[in-house]
């Protein structure tokens, strides 16, 4: 499978550094809104753990705190849930690809967009 597994408070701290870049863990707990958000030390644990998970990394100190990136991309994140999410269905697709039409959540656009990706696999594949 790719990428590392993530927890949904990792994956909250990793869109944040996805979408800002560098960030200190205060910015990165500020990011969060404020009704409900996790403590300082919560953020700080958090970090420390995923650093030690090589999902992201210190970047330098400024002062008296460390400003930490991103190590994994988003692309690496969202494939691992993916592959999660298939794994409940026994690696079916079908299931899945049912509920985000009955959803609403899959337009005409995107099963075209899928037509295009799996004709360039193919034709990948034949050569």
């Amino acid at each position: 499978m790719a990428g590392p597994k993530l927890t949904k408070l990792e994956l909250k701290i990793m869109d944040t550094l996805w979408t800002r870049g560098e960030s200190s863990i205060r910015e990165i707990q500020e990011a969060f809104p404020e009704k409900g958000r996790p403590a300082y030390t919560t953020i700080q644990t958090t970090m420390y753990r995923m650093e030690a998970k090589n999902i992201l990394r210190r970047v330098r100190k400024v002062g008296n705190f460390h400003v930490f990136e991103a190590a994994i991309s988003r692309d690496a994140a969202q494939r691992r849930l993916i592959d999660d999410l298939l794994a409940l269905f026994g690696g079916r697709t079908q299931p899945v690809m049912a509920h985000l039409i009955e959803s609403g959540k899959l337009t005409l656009d995107d099963v075209k967009e899928a037509e295009k990706t799996l004709r360039k696999l193919e034709r990948k594949d034949k050569a």
